[in-house]
């Protein structure tokens, strides 16, 4: 696709498609001699960004149930913005145009500014930023609330991988979020059901799962013994209200072999919960950052 900018540094190669979303097309490193996808690849054909290698999750991710929130007596209202969810997802900056600048070698910004998209409430800038380095991936992803009163955000990183039989995930988390069938939480559970403790590790082939985890570390490693690679990722979040612990998402299919494993800073559907877990409100001209580091390793 011409509309796809490749940049190669450090022994590593991503393909940015700014034009769909701000996605990444790829990312794949160079270990002797042999090209391997950390991220599963854009086959270069499916026009869903759903089937690229990255995208990202702003002004809020995953779904709000409820036609939209209430905040500071005002309730705001979101349409559903896909044909295949009956709720909004995702935020909105995924469906939108980013521009491209890259300001040094193996450095790449996007930047957006959406205002009222859809007829939603939020008026914002955001950026996503990468670097390439000896050890990976820095990746950071940022918001500006430019409305002119406070309003709540989220920030996410939606990263889809090749599963694996042997592919594990294993992270520190408190919980999970137990959802209904249409994937909106109905409670949380300390007790994991059987095989979801990520703690002790997935083995992602053997689930089937779409659950957000909450209190979790930001730290996180993803084996995939059978290819020698090991990716390790520690997120953490920037914003004006301190205290707020971050949660991650793990998806996983009974078919195709794929699954994400995604960063965020709020669970699903939080302005409908108690306490409304993660819900970040930015006064005008406040921002807020998700920054992820990802190393990459070879098993021995």
């Amino acid at each position: 696709m011409s509309d796809v900018h490749w940049v190669a540094h450090a022994g590593q190669r991503m393909g940015f498609m700014p034009s769909r979303g701000g996605a990444v097309t790829a990312w794949t490193w160079s270990r002797a001699g042999e090209s391997v996808d950390v991220w599963r690849a854009w086959d270069g054909i499916n026009p869903a960004i759903e089937s690229t290698a990255c995208y990202p999750m702003v002004p809020w991710t995953n779904r709000i149930s409820g036609g939209g929130f209430a905040f500071e007596g005002r309730f705001r209202p979101l349409s559903p913005n896909t044909a295949t969810d009956p709720y909004p997802i995702h935020g909105d900056g995924w469906l939108q145009p980013w521009t491209l600048r890259q300001p040094d070698e193996g450095v790449v910004q996007m930047e957006l500014r959406s205002h009222g998209y859809g007829g939603g409430p939020y008026n914002y800038w955001a950026q996503q930023a990468f670097e390439l380095t000896q050890e990976g991936l820095t990746q950071s992803l940022t918001v500006r609330n430019e409305s002119d009163e406070a309003m709540p955000f989220g920030l996410g990183l939606h990263p889809w991988f090749t599963s694996t039989p042997g592919c594990t995930v294993r992270s520190a988390v408190e919980g999970v979020w137990i959802s209904g069938p249409d994937k909106i939480p109905t409670g949380y559970e300390n007790d994991f059901p059987r095989g979801w403790d990520l703690n002790a590790g997935i083995e992602v082939g053997s689930v089937v799962i779409d659950n957000g985890f909450g209190g979790w570390s930001g730290r996180a490693t993803i084996e995939w013994p059978e290819r020698r690679l090991r990716l390790t990722m520690q997120s953490e979040l920037s914003s004006p209200q301190a205290g707020h612990a971050l949660e991650c998402l793990l998806y996983s299919p009974a078919e195709p072999a794929v699954f994400c494993f995604e960063p965020v800073t709020h669970p699903i559907d939080a302005p409908h919960l108690p306490g409304q877990p993660g819900w970040v409100a930015l006064r005008p001209g406040e921002t807020m950052s998700l920054r992820t580091r990802w190393g990459l390793q070879v098993i021995i």
